[in-house]
């Protein structure tokens, strides 16, 4: 078997040493790493589909490390990580790491992806310290931030991910990292909300709000506080705010404000307010809160009117099933046919998603300030439709 091995890596060798050159007449013509180029993935390709990775391993750990081969040892890490056998990756970075002749400006590069390594295994304090020791590098220090963020997101400790976030804001002008950092900070204002330090949510809300205009969630925590400080019709105003910041969560805004109405206020005193933002932003949730506060003012018959001429204009399955409703109930009576339409019509909406990630396609039920998915924040929005908004 040994001497199979070797003959086996005599030929892996012969194989690499063609990669290799052919690698390095390309590093002459590119300043690009040389882990990162297309060619040579293309080239180690040959390796991975003819040889076991035992004998890859074997091959990888009595090669030499130097300008040449560091790339050849990154690209087989990189190959067992995407296959989901760390503990072979991490070996192989160690061993790069650990090798005194790793030339000095690798160093950096391969610290970041042993990094990676131990993220993907499970083994976030090694992680954590290696990504902080990156932080202040040119090339990796945006990096290696912005993935100490995702570990902490990950983990909850919001006050560590605002520290770094902080960071990468100095001198930068990126709106995507102002409304990561807005919605970190709101992460710390639920998180006093729950126990009670309203003065310490509101803060926090109002940072929030400083770092970026058009944070929704910071209005919707600020509504909260009102509320809890009894404070219902100036809660009512902010809710109406996240039209100004963002029209995409208006349907989350009614649904709270109607609620709040019911509950310490007057519904039908919004039908002004209601009919103008309808007029500016159509969606489901708000022709319903508008037909309810009609409802409450002029009328069942007004609001049916209403619901039926604008279902017309934007048809919907929860407008016509509010329709349904309402008609039976003027009618003194439910129809069989009604019900029929009743229950076709909540079957076709009890399993459909309510919301989608804009940026990566996620959906569900359940609205999530940062997506399970692609980890981007407020990019999880109601949808609209026919069986949605």
């Amino acid at each position: 078997m040994d001497i199979v091995l070797q003959w086996l890596l005599l030929t892996v060798a012969v194989a690499a040493g063609w990669f290799v050159g052919r690698m390095g007449n390309t590093r002459e013509r590119s300043k690009t790493p040389i882990s990162d180029e297309d060619s040579v993935k293309d080239r180690l390709q040959f390796l991975f589909t003819n040889y076991s990775d035992q004998a890859v391993e074997n091959f990888v750990q009595s090669l030499a490390v130097n300008k040449e081969t560091v790339g050849l040892h990154l690209s087989i890490g990189a190959h067992f990580r995407h296959k989901g056998e760390t503990d072979r990756a991490i070996l192989i970075h160690q061993n790069l790491l650990a090798r005194p002749e790793l030339p000095p400006r690798y160093s950096q590069q391969v610290t970041y992806e042993l990094a990676i390594d131990y993220l993907n295994a499970g083994l976030l304090d090694r992680a954590e310290a290696l990504l902080h020791q990156l932080m202040g590098d040119r090339e990796y220090g945006r990096k290696s931030s912005l993935q100490l963020i995702e570990l902490y997101q990950q983990e909850k400790e919001w006050g560590k991910a605002g520290q770094v976030a902080r960071t990468l804001t100095t001198g930068d002008h990126d709106a995507r990292m102002y409304k990561m950092l807005a919605y970190i900070t709101c992460e710390q204002a639920e998180d006093a909300l729950k126990h009670d330090d309203r003065w310490m949510a509101q803060k926090l809300s109002k940072e929030a709000l400083e770092y970026d205009r058009s944070c929704v969630r910071a209005s919707f925590i600020m509504m909260k506080l009102l509320i809890r400080q009894g404070s219902y019709r100036d809660a009512a105003s902010q809710s109406l705010k996240v039209f100004d910041q963002n029209p995409e969560f208006g349907s989350e805004a009614v649904d709270r404000l109607m609620k709040l109405e019911r509950e310490h206020g007057d519904v039908g005193r919004l039908v002004k307010k209601l009919g103008k933002f309808y007029e500016a932003w159509p969606s489901t949730s708000l022709l319903l809160a508008l037909v309810e506060a009609v409802e409450r003012t002029s009328g069942r018959m007004a609001a049916i009117e209403l619901l039926r001429r604008e279902l017309e204009v934007r048809p919907s399955v929860r407008g016509l099933l509010r329709l349904v409703e309402l008609a039976g109930y003027e009618k003194g009576m439910t129809t069989d046919e009604g019900r029929l339409v009743s229950r076709i019509g909540h079957l076709i909406l009890a399993n459909r998603p309510v919301y989608r990630c804009v940026n990566c396609g996620f959906s569900g039920q359940q609205l999530h300030w940062l997506c399970p998915s692609c980890k981007q924040w407020e990019t999880v929005r109601p949808i609209q439709g026919v069986e949605a908004e």
